[in-house]
């Protein structure tokens, strides 16, 4: 009953923006969301160097199986303020949606934040 409500796409970016943009580390997030694509949870899954963060599509989808979600939004952030995607985040991507998939998640995006503006995997065509 006492679960953060980000009530639109907005007020998301709004928040990862917030928590996220200017950190010196990169942090993986997650938004595990039920049915209706109401929050169930807003976790770190993992932070890494200024360059790096490891993620691993297991954890990630065991943790969704864990909570009940029934979709994911990925969150990370990039410190040199550039969103744009490296080989290995598109790879990863790729892999949890797969991984997701297969277990009856849906994975809506995956957000990568700079210091001013965002990147969605989504919008981009990478999903």
């Amino acid at each position: 009953m006492r679960r953060q409500v980000i009530s639109s796409w907005g007020a998301l970016l709004d928040y990862c923006h917030t928590t996220m943009a200017h950190r010196g580390t990169e942090q993986f997030r997650l938004f595990f969301l039920d049915t209706k694509n109401t929050l169930i949870a807003d976790e770190e899954q993992a932070s890494g160097t200024v360059d790096h963060v490891p993620v691993y599509p297991r954890e990630v989808v065991k943790r969704a199986l864990e909570l009940n979600a029934s979709a994911l939004i990925l969150v990370h952030n990039h410190p040199s303020g550039d969103p744009t995607p490296s080989q290995s985040d598109i790879d990863m991507t790729r892999q949890i949606a797969e991984a997701a998939q297969v277990m009856g998640i849906t994975l809506h995006d995956h957000l990568i934040i700079g210091k001013s503006c965002e990147l969605s995997f989504r919008s981009e065509g990478y999903l």
